[in-house]
């Protein structure tokens, strides 16, 4: 969503005239809305939301929950019989995924903008969810139209995909439409090297000049704001979801230490966003309950500015196949804040290399407990004597949001 937001935020700027194709927030579904962002679309921007058709209404009513199961129901920890099946039922008889029912109302809504005489010089259509892709296929059979197809992470080797018990014509019926899309689309972007490795691989008929890594990044007006870390004590903070895939155990455990060796130096931890029981418990399991602040979830802007408010930025990769290309955007804003970033997860991953590029740090392995202990101790002896462990002013202008947009406009305008 915010990749998204923010191409739109800068394409008229750069001469592009957008036109926005989106659901009606009051039809669809979500795990969580963020009205505020939509303050950030040009007035000249023009945004058709349409009905949708999809089963998570009647997903609620069946399980009596109150929210709708993130993407490979990332938010429900429990493996009950119940969730077992409802895996079962978005992956064999939802594919590529429950969002399909959408794509007829987009559809119509194209045909009738092409009916009124309008014309476009591209789509662009950012998944996941992925469905979304099986709109620029079926507007580039229809019409003609040159298609930019976003996939922002990976489609059959996406982590969560064995847990959805797909059957052999289910397994067959996705990788077929990913197939397509990739080999249909006029030019592939993605977020990482380690992804364009992935889907390069799904097709012979595929090379690699098709395909495009353009990261997230950070919109740099939303970093205009001061940073003010505390200087009552070291707090590192967390912002998004995290659950135990992010396996953060040790480097609980590494804190709990440091605060037995170090009572001098206060050491705190923030979470902003959704926490998993698990990692809840693993919390208490090390006795830093008193250390830890919970804090749900929160506007984009006042995230920005929890991270403003730390003196230290933690980041965990999930302990997931295929991880080593798992770019989350966040660590763009992580960078935009300047912050030291401790980044728990495979060494030698995308984001290991970035970090790096960008002297903010390193990946720590997740059994690498010294390596954690070693690091947090290397922090406090820092912050005794200075509080303010930000980083000198790096020039990360390249992961701008502005000039990856302008990246895209240059994709847009090639033939």
């Amino acid at each position: 969503m915010q990749r998204s937001l923010k191409f739109v935020k800068h394409l008229p700027a750069l001469g592009v005239e957008c036109t926005v194709i989106t659901v009606d927030p009051n039809k669809g579904a979500y795990p969580v809305l963020d009205h505020s962002l939509a303050a950030e679309i040009p007035p000249s921007v023009r945004v058709i939301r349409t009905d949708t058709s999809e089963p998570f209404g009647s997903y609620k009513k069946i399980t009596g929950r109150q929210q709708i199961p993130y993407g490979g129901f990332a938010n429900e920890s429990k493996t009950s019989f119940q969730q077992r099946f409802f895996k079962f039922v978005r992956g064999n008889v939802f594919i590529p995924d429950p969002r399909r029912g959408w794509n007829r109302h987009v559809l119509r809504a194209v045909a009738d903008l092409l009916a009124q005489g309008e014309t476009f010089d591209a789509v662009l259509t950012s998944s996941p969810p992925h469905s979304t892709q099986l709109i620029g296929l079926a507007l580039k059979k229809r019409y003609g139209l040159r298609w930019l197809a976003d996939l922002r992470d990976p489609w059959t080797d996406i982590y969560y995909h064995k847990e959805l018990n797909q059957t052999p014509p289910a397994r067959w019926l996705d990788a077929y439409y990913e197939r397509q899309v990739l080999e249909q689309a006029d030019e592939i972007l993605v977020t990482s090297p380690d992804t364009k490795r992935l889907f390069l691989g799904k097709s012979p008929r595929l090379t690699a000049s098709k395909f495009h890594v353009l990261p997230n990044g950070y919109d740099e007006s939303d970093f205009r704001i001061r940073s003010t870390p505390p200087t009552e004590c070291l707090l590192i903070t967390h912002t998004g979801t995290i659950s135990e895939t992010y396996h953060i155990e040790l480097f609980l455990k590494a804190c709990a230490e440091c605060s037995q060796r170090h009572p001098d130096v206060p050491l705190r931890l923030r979470f902003v966003g959704k926490v998993s029981d698990g990692v809840r418990q693993q919390i208490e399991e090390n006795n830093l309950g008193s250390q830890v602040e919970f804090i749900s979830f929160v506007p984009h802007e006042e995230s920005v500015r929890y991270l403003l408010r730390a003196t230290v930025l933690l980041m965990a990769i999930p302990d997931v196949p295929n991880n080593f290309g798992i770019l989350p955007g966040k660590v763009f804003e992580y960078l935009a804040a300047n912050k030291p970033i401790i980044c728990i997860g495979p060494v030698g991953s995308d984001a290991d290399n970035l970090l790096e590029e960008c002297g903010a740090g390193r990946a720590l392995a997740y059994d690498a407990y010294s390596a954690m202990l070693e690091h947090l101790e290397g922090l406090i002896a820092q912050w005794r004597k200075n509080s303010n462990l930000d980083l000198p002013a790096l020039n990360n202008t390249r992961y701008s949001r502005k000039a990856l947009t302008q990246q895209l406009v240059q994709l847009m305008q090639t033939k």
